[in-house]
């Protein structure tokens, strides 16, 4: 009697690891979809089964973002998990070179620890530019010793983008160094080269890089794809190539991938992966292609534990209503549901707050630049593009001070090093559209000093000196009111929810816009003023510098 009741009792207890789901049943690889149920046990699938029944949901695998730097949620990873799991995203290749930048190894061990506390599959890369360049000031530095530590260490999984091409190209020995350890351990190596086409691009991809999500035309990305390279179609806040790169899909969806690569918190609310699916599906495209790039080439390119929905895997799936627009009705990770119409059941957890702040408040006299020149360089932002034009234009000089021309649209611009106290760079840029205040933001790539865009140099510094007393954040000002979102964690990342993270960056999005700013996203357009290795022109925290010929230039022209 005794062994009957105990077999009872372990029938009972395995039940309780068991469970069935049912549904038509997505199976990408094998190209079919049929009504059928799963059955999972201790987080993995254990059987799939035909099945006549009456669900009308469709199940397939979980969606992967397949390069995103988490930071520019301005999110913890755990607060990001939260958000992303209800919208179908199970997983992301995740490059830490934002938090990096400012704290080094230290940052991405937070990363990854934060990362591991709540039931999402980030996989993190050992970032391969730290600094960007020797250009900009960072708060740290990732050498090629440190590389080879990281690349040991099973939880990092890809050596993150070689942003640094000029030194694939001239075969710098650091960089090569970096590479090679990458190699040794097995381990892909992701790509950054917008614009470079012909032998150049060949010998960037024979040095074994593999992945390049910054192609902004589609015969660029052609090219890339034809020589062997994996093509990221990347959909973020600021850079936008859906539209550019969407027609290489059809033919080339074996080694193409959806990615948002940054993505701000108000829009990470709306919806991630899932509504670039919405969009090709929409365009015609296959939805087993669509799929194929959302779900199945990052875990296989990347080597990812996460569940391609076969049996043995881990059962990492999702629910959708349908295949036109992908409503996310529920997501399992490990057999576990972490979110349900739109509801997530990840907890919030604790979590050590880190930061690398060491500038003091500025005056206005720092951001006077005394010129008798009759004409300049300006940048010129472009929407929905990390790509700048160089430009000229007539120099508005008052009492022998450059100053901000609200009439053309040329403002003044400045990043201000925040590790150390030194003076601030200044220079020219267009299409801001700012009529009054200044806007601010300690997230700049990819070193994160200040940097800030007004009017006048006395809005600049009042933007400036907001974003250092808060020791981190993003705001706007004018004469009459002032708004921040701090971002007390590396100077980069909220300690909230991405609710309350998301309420406040909208706010101040709203007020940078009443401001006159006729970009969608201008505090993210701004970070990428900064962005050294994409051109043409950008200003670090060391001067205005060309990234066509990556070398400083002269804000005057004599």
């Amino acid at each position: 009697m005794e062994t009957i009741s105990f077999f009872i009792l372990c029938k009972f207890v395995l039940n309780l690891f068991k469970m069935v789901v049912q549904g038509n049943i997505v199976d990408i690889i094998n190209r079919r979809i049929f009504k059928g149920e799963i059955f999972i046990e201790n987080g993995k699938i254990s059987d799939i089964r035909p099945s006549n029944h009456h669900v009308e949901n469709y199940i397939l695998p979980g969606f992967v973002d397949a390069h995103i730097h988490i930071e520019s949620s301005m999110l913890v990873p755990s607060e990001f998990a939260k958000i992303a799991v209800t919208h179908g995203t199970v997983a992301t290749v995740s490059d830490p070179h934002e938090i990096a930048n400012v704290l080094g190894v230290k940052g991405v061990e937070f990363m990854i620890e934060n990362g591991k506390k709540v039931p999402f599959k980030f996989n993190f890369g050992a970032p391969s530019c730290v600094p960007a360049t020797s250009f900009e000031s960072a708060g740290a530095v990732i050498d090629s010793d440190d590389i080879k530590k990281m690349m040991e260490h099973p939880e990092i999984k890809y050596l993150a983008e070689m942003m640094n091409y000029p030194g694939v190209l001239f075969d710098d020995t650091e960089v090569l160094a970096k590479i090679q350890h990458a190699k040794n351990n097995n381990k892909p190596i992701d790509g950054h080269a917008p614009g470079l086409r012909g032998d150049n691009i060949s010998k960037y991809i024979s040095a074994g890089i593999s992945t390049d999500h910054e192609c902004f035309t589609s015969g660029e990305a052609l090219e890339k794809l034809q020589k062997g390279m994996k093509v990221l179609i990347r959909e973020g806040s600021a850079a936008k190539n859906f539209d550019a790169l969407i027609d290489l899909l059809p033919e080339h969806y074996q080694n193409m991938m959806f990615c948002s690569d940054d993505k701000h918190p108000d829009d990470l609310l709306l919806g991630h992966i899932n509504q670039l699916c919405e969009r090709a599906v929409a365009k015609g495209i296959d939805v087993y292609k669509v799929l194929q790039a959302a779900c199945i080439n990052p875990v296989k390119h990347y080597k990812l534990d996460v569940g391609l929905l076969q049996e043995g895997d881990a059962a990492d799936f999702i629910l959708v209503d349908n295949l036109r627009n992908f409503k996310v009705l529920e997501t399992y990770i490990d057999g576990k549901m972490v979110a349900k119409s739109g509801e997530s059941f990840i907890d919030s957890v604790d979590f050590e707050i880190l930061n690398n702040f060491q500038t003091d408040f500025k005056v206005v006299s720092d951001f006077e630049f005394h010129s008798a020149s009759e004409k300049m360089k300006v940048i010129e932002a472009l929407e929905g593009e990390l790509v700048t034009n160089q430009i000229e234009a007539y120099s508005l000089i008052i009492d022998g001070n450059l100053v901000s021309n609200t009439t053309s649209d040329i403002l003044k611009m400045t990043v201000v090093n925040r590790y150390k106290n030194e003076v601030p760079a200044i220079a020219f840029i267009k299409n801001f559209g700012l009529k009054e205040g200044a806007i601010a933001s300690s997230v700049g790539h990819d070193s994160h000093n200040i940097i800030a865009v007004g009017v006048s140099d006395e809005a600049i510094c009042k933007a400036v000196n907001l974003i250092i007393k808060h020791k981190g954040g993003v705001c706007a000002v004018n004469a009459l009111e002032e708004k921040i979102l701090p971002l007390p964690i590396a100077g980069i990342m909220s300690e909230k929810s991405a609710q309350e993270t998301g309420k406040s960056y909208a706010e101040i999005d709203k007020m940078a816009k009443e401001m006159g700013s006729n970009l969608r996203a201008p505090f993210m357009t701004l970070s990428f003023m900064a962005l050294l290795v994409i051109p043409s022109l950008k200003l670090s925290d060391k001067g205005l510098f060309d990234g066509t010929l990556f070398q400083f230039t002269s804000l005057e022209i004599k």
